[in-house]
């Protein structure tokens, strides 16, 4: 057995995704104790000290899909009763007033990215009347990125004018395999043909950047089917790929329940899926982009990472910063960078909880000092592959702990470790996973008795 298959099988163990630090699972503050008035209080500060100087990001968690995809880990509404949009965008509004209230000035808004479930669920009309209650009496900064996720398979061109008119310059279409014994065992369906007219149509009406997510790891996926998959995607050139490891948790998500682990690539042949897709994006002129993503040369999110400003929020990897982050919509999480907030997760408390003038964030977390630390540095590296520090500002005792445990990371060359910095190899670019929860304080104090993420790798 070779070294590097050594590697694969000692790391592929579950790790968080670490879009946050503490990862939700650890959490202080659960649904029978969440200090609203201490979250409010906190989205205030940060406010106050953010707005004018980098703008807010905006989420909006549009939940309902007229069908499953049996993969999805999300958190999804299944309907095809297109009554309740309205209803929906009523209470996202009303959130949104929720907010606003609490500033002291117009919000200035740098990003806003439509998430789901299936936003192009809505129809253009609704996405409209969306869009432009959250803009009313905002500012819109000079340097605003607007986006969207779209189905290939319902995405029209009315879709696309409506939301090009309202800003949105950047969408993402999420495409996972295009073998048809995938997209079966996966109730996920779009040819190649859609998603080439929705790309060309988008490129056609202006969109300057477009991004298709793929997944290994699958069910039923092989090496070849995957190629074969990517050759597909190299003709059309979207400008950024995510590739993600699909995450397999029936223990949260039942659908996922459709196929068993029997079906699932093991770890070591999941990582040669991964080695594949690494392989030829490369030989298609795409760069490797922190963890899961590639772009072009030519794409901002290159640009940002070359330029030392790549940015990691809930929303994954983005080339704008911004300290505040209001998450609108069921499940949506907010960030102010000192706390968390996410929102209920049912359609109809979300709704409830908003007729009756109160804010939907059932938990979340203030962070402390010792919190902020480890934050910035588990950012550092998602984002940057290094970080360092000195004795004043940038440790504490937790991350010191951290270090020790690194050191068996550095051992296998993951890591370069020294007493002030530590940088991320090309070997270890593959476990970031890992490497960052080395660092992570609160999993090692309280290790979980049943798995709570999906597994690295």
């Amino acid at each position: 057995m070779s070294a590097h298959v050594s590697l694969v099988e000692k790391y592929h163990t579950a790790a968080p995704r670490y879009t946050s630090y503490p990862t939700v699972p650890y959490w202080d503050n659960n649904k029978f104790d969440f200090d609203i008035e201490g979250w409010k209080e906190s989205v205030k500060f940060s406010f106050k000290q953010s707005n004018n100087k980098d703008g807010i990001s905006l989420y909006i968690h549009l939940p309902y899909c007229e069908s499953l995809c049996t993969y999805c880990g999300c958190n999804t509404r299944i309907t095809k009763n297109h009554n309740v949009e309205q209803p929906y965008i009523k209470a996202v509004l009303k959130e949104w007033t929720l907010y606003r209230e609490l500033f002291n000035d117009k919000p200035i808004i740098r990003e806003i990215h439509l998430g789901g479930g299936t936003p192009t669920f809505f129809n253009p009309g609704n996405l409209q009347l969306l869009i432009n209650g959250l803009l009313w009496g905002s500012v819109i900064h000079p340097q605003a990125e607007f986006s969207f996720e779209a189905h290939p398979d319902n995405t029209s061109t009315a879709h696309l004018h409506a939301l090009y008119d309202l800003g949105f310059r950047r969408l993402s279409l999420g495409i996972q395999d295009f073998d048809p014994e995938v997209q079966r065992i996966i109730n996920r369906r779009q040819s190649f043909e859609q998603v080439k007219k929705v790309t060309e149509d988008a490129r056609a009406i202006g969109y300057t950047s477009i991004n298709y997510d793929l997944i290994y790891g699958l069910p039923l996926q092989t090496l070849e089917g995957l190629a074969a998959t990517i050759q597909k995607v190299s003709e059309l050139a979207p400008d950024r790929i995510a590739f993600y490891s699909y995450a397999h948790v029936p223990w949260i998500k039942p659908g996922q329940r459709m196929f068993t682990e029997h079906d699932l690539p093991d770890a070591h042949n999941k990582r040669k899926l991964y080695e594949v897709g690494y392989s030829l994006f490369t030989q298609y002129g795409y760069q490797e982009i922190g963890m899961d993503h590639f772009a072009l040369v030519t794409d901002s999110l290159y640009k940002a990472e070359q330029a030392g400003l790549l940015h990691r929020n809930f929303m994954g990897y983005t080339h704008q910063y911004t300290q505040l982050l209001i998450g609108l919509g069921v499940s949506a999480i907010s960030d102010t960078w000192y706390a968390y907030a996410q929102n209920v997760k049912s359609v109809e408390a979300y709704i409830t909880l908003l007729n009756e003038n109160h804010f939907p964030a059932f938990k979340g977390h203030l962070l402390t000092q010792e919190d902020l630390v480890i934050r910035r540095h588990i950012l550092n590296i998602m984002c940057k592959g290094e970080t360092s520090w000195n004795h004043h500002t940038h440790r504490c005792e937790a991350f010191l702990s951290g270090l020790e445990r690194m050191q068996a990371l550095a051992d296998d060359e993951l890591v370069e470790l020294n007493s002030w910095s530590l940088k991320v190899t090309p070997l270890g670019k593959r476990y970031l996973r890992n490497i960052c929860m080395a660092l992570d304080a609160r999993l090692w104090v309280a290790q979980p008795a049943a798995q709570l993420f999906s597994m690295a790798g």
